[in-house]
């Protein structure tokens, strides 16, 4: 097969996803689409509720293994699409539908590079002025390979990605196809969910009786507003948290005995997410509960042998402010793929053509 026939698959199997709603959580169908797809590349692949993973078959303990991974659910649609987001429409290079873009063309895109190169040998048609090739592209990688399509990421759930990479090989490396306009993005921030809550005593309001909790709060409330931490990280910048929500009292004339509030962190590299709450814990005198703490801040080293062949190839490596699955991953990785920020969670989402044959291309001279 020819690198075009290569994508035509890629968008014929992008077009019958996004004709299959698979809202996070709601992934049944798109899964067996996908596992359908697999099975007529001539692949058995394993499943765990609506992951779907496959391995290249020369498998060897031995060598170092690459993750390639994207997820397959969506968010809900928007009020605001003019077109209806699960009827995917192509005009000119552009295919719209919802997920087409996040992460759906790097999703096919992948497992088409999966294929090419468990393929033996591939035929590749390269454009050679744009990309650096080496001498030869006619052998299979001397790694391990497995294509892994996860669910339930756009709420980080957990019969995703953290309930089938229990059951992968060890992986070394990964690569997530989340759209970055294929720049490498080799840091990501963390996120973790903190409740407040302050406590008082309720009174008239008249006879300025009680302890408010809104005033309680205050103090807390401004620490966050104000609190710089130390250590910046060249890629993502500080850590930062904001004060997103804040509910209390009941009536006017109620002097509130209780103040909830929600704290939104995202941590960079230098800081865990346990190390944030435990901090916040010493310094504030509201009672705290963090919602997890599984997504960290993660991050890869610019010497590493696949973000060098990047800066080689001409990308230039950057700090994701945006949450994925990378975000549960305890082993290198960095997300590259096909698409824009941008178009990710908006009305009438879309990505081009020329955007999956450039990725299929672009994978294929990095890995090759």
């Amino acid at each position: 097969m020819k690198t075009e026939q290569y994508v035509d698959d890629a968008v014929a199997l992008l077009k019958h996803l996004i004709a299959t709603p698979s809202v996070s959580r709601n992934e049944k169908d798109a899964a067996d689409v996908l596992q359908r797809a697999m099975q007529d590349y001539g692949y058995t692949p394993r499943r765990e509720g609506n992951n779907l993973w496959i391995t290249s078959g020369d498998w060897d303990d031995s060598r170092p293994t690459l993750l390639l991974n994207a997820h397959i659910d969506t968010v809900k649609p928007v009020a605001t699409w003019v077109r209806d987001p699960f009827t995917p429409v192509q005009e000119g290079d552009c295919l719209y539908g919802l997920g087409s873009n996040d992460c759906g063309g790097g999703l096919v895109s992948l497992l088409q590079v999966f294929r090419i190169l468990t393929s033996q040998p591939p035929t590749l048609h390269l454009p050679p002025s744009t990309l650096h090739l080496p001498p030869s592209t006619s052998h299979l990688p001397t790694y391990n390979l497995v294509f892994l399509a996860s669910c339930e990421e756009e709420v980080s759930g957990a019969g995703g990605i953290r309930a089938v990479l229990p059951l992968l090989p060890k992986i070394d490396v990964a690569i997530v196809g989340e759209p970055t306009g294929m720049q490498p993005a080799i840091a990501e921030r963390g996120l973790m969910v903190i409740d407040g809550v302050a406590r008082g005593k309720s009174g008239h309001a008249a006879r300025n009786e009680g302890v408010n909790a809104i005033y309680e709060a205050l103090d807390d409330l401004l620490f966050i507003r104000d609190y710089r931490f130390e250590k910046v990280s060249p890629l993502l910048g500080p850590t930062k948290m904001q004060c997103t929500v804040v509910n209390s009292g009941t009536q006017h004339n109620v002097v509130p005995d209780e103040c909830r509030f929600i704290i939104d962190v995202r941590t960079n590299e230098h800081y865990t997410n346990e190390e944030v709450f435990a901090f916040l814990q010493s310094r504030m005198k509201s009672r705290l509960q963090a919602r997890s703490f599984h997504l960290h801040s993660s991050s890869i080293s610019l010497d590493h042998p696949l973000v060098r062949r990047c800066v080689e190839m001409g990308m230039h490596p950057f700090g994701s402010p945006t949450l994925s699955d990378q975000a549960l991953m305890r082993f290198p990785s960095f997300k590259l793929g096909p698409g824009q920020r941008s178009r990710s969670h908006s009305a009438d989402e879309f990505i081009c053509i020329s955007e999956i044959r450039d990725a299929i291309n672009t994978y294929m001279a990095l890995l090759a």
